[in-house]
């Protein structure tokens, strides 16, 4: 009678543990679930980031219509990194500590995802980063839905050496990830025999294109590799259509043989519509993502987005990618069975989703996606027609091949502290 009642005794006792363990791994039935939302609303790089926050309120309202995530609805916490580095730490600790959110989606520069990366590591949280990046980064705390640097950078280079030209100009905001990039230009055009004609970088917001301008009038490039980010664009591409040869016998710009082919890293069509096509069109950009990407999925996302935010309303890469991770996210709650970053990150690597862009699917050893590379020319209508695209999605290298992790670490941190 004893042994009987001990057994049952260690029944009880395990069916009471299983179920405080899955009450524990579940939020409170029907409490809303927070997600943290984390871009730049000021400053010059709302001009990109506002976008941003519209694509993840889509996301957001499209699985909550769906039933939420464990039979819970989604509530975005929005907090503003003012285009200020220090204050997207802040802000970061302030959505873990105070607003308790199991995830951040957010970040546009390097700068800021810098910034932000030590935070998330300290409280073993999650940050979901959107943008194309120079790469030479792994974070155990961050999953990477922009495009590595051999899913953007370095084939569209190749591309653009092939068939627009040789003599290259690299103009860049100046902050990281425009001199990372442009490290890793050189490194390719070094193997090619070939030497930028200059290396020109503007404060972040500058509008003074002054000396670039002239730069370019003399120097005649063929090519501008552009790493510009932000509203300085305007500046660039409105005095850069303003070029007349030096005996100003020309006024037309189709006869205007000093104006060079840009190729952007940082410029979609939201940046198109509001610099004006008229300004872009001819010119270039690399990305993973376009809007006339003729696919089921993207003509239904594309038409929500314009039903919910505005026909007017464009849709350019970052913002694509920002909606697919918090979906990814979200199926990756699911598997999990809770909100908790550590658990959810342990079932990560098994996510893939069909994304506007195409599949996309987390690559485990590096927490970035495979992504389908592609080219764009700028049409006057403000869209993309894409000229290159790569057959298959490409695996992320965040480090390329041609050095070592190591090796790489040490180049940026020379880089960093030559800033």
């Amino acid at each position: 009678m004893q042994k009987h009642r001990q057994i049952t005794t260690f029944i009880l006792f395990t069916l009471v543990s299983i179920s405080t363990l899955i009450l524990s791994c579940s939020d409170d039935s029907g409490q809303p679930i927070k997600v943290g939302i984390l871009h730049s609303l000021t400053g010059t790089m709302a001009f990109s980031e506002k976008d941003l926050v519209d694509a993840l309120t889509l996301a957001v309202e499209e699985i909550n219509r769906s039933g939420g995530v464990l039979g819970q609805p989604l509530q975005p916490v929005i907090a503003d990194g003012a285009s200020n580095w220090d204050q997207f730490a802040s802000k970061a600790k302030q959505l873990i500590v105070q607003d308790q959110v199991p995830v951040i989606f957010g970040c546009w520069t390097s700068a800021s995802r810098k910034a932000v990366k030590p935070v998330v590591e300290q409280y073993q949280h999650l940050l979901f980063y959107p943008v194309q990046y120079e790469g030479l980064e792994q974070s155990p705390n961050i999953i990477y839905t922009g495009a590595a640097p051999n899913q953007q950078i370095i084939p569209s280079i190749h591309w653009a050496l092939e068939n627009l030209g040789q003599r290259v100009y690299l103009l860049g905001s100046d902050y990281i990830f425009p001199r990372a990039a442009n490290m890793i230009i050189k490194d390719l055009l070094k193997k090619r025999g070939l030497t930028p004609l200059a290396e020109v970088y503007l404060p972040l917001g500058s509008n003074d294109v002054s000396s670039v301008i002239r730069d370019i009038r003399q120097l005649k490039p063929d090519l501008i590799f552009n790493t510009i980010n932000g509203d300085s664009n305007i500046a660039f591409f409105t005095a850069l259509n303003n070029l007349k040869p030096a005996d100003n016998k020309s006024t037309s710009p189709e006869h205007d043989v000093t104006r060079p082919t840009v190729v952007s890293f940082s410029i979609g069509e939201p940046e198109v519509k509001t610099i004006g096509s008229k300004l872009l069109a001819g010119h270039y950009a690399a990305w993973n993502y376009f809007q006339s990407i003729n696919s089921r999925e993207n003509i239904n996302f594309v038409h929500a987005f314009k039903s919910r935010f505005g026909q007017h309303r464009v849709i350019n890469d970052p913002m694509e990618s920002a909606y697919i991770g918090l979906y990814l996210w979200a199926q990756a709650v699911t598997a999990a069975g809770t909100t908790d970053p550590k658990s959810v990150k342990a079932v990560m690597a098994y996510q893939s989703f069909k994304a506007p862009q195409g599949v996309v699917s987390i690559d485990a050893p590096t927490q970035h996606l495979w992504k389908t590379v592609r080219i764009g020319r700028v049409l006057n209508d403000g869209q993309f027609k894409i000229v290159w695209s790569s057959k298959t999605p490409v695996r992320p290298a965040p480090f390329p091949s041609y050095y070592s992790k190591d090796q790489w670490r040490k180049r940026l941190a020379l880089l960093t502290a030559n800033e």
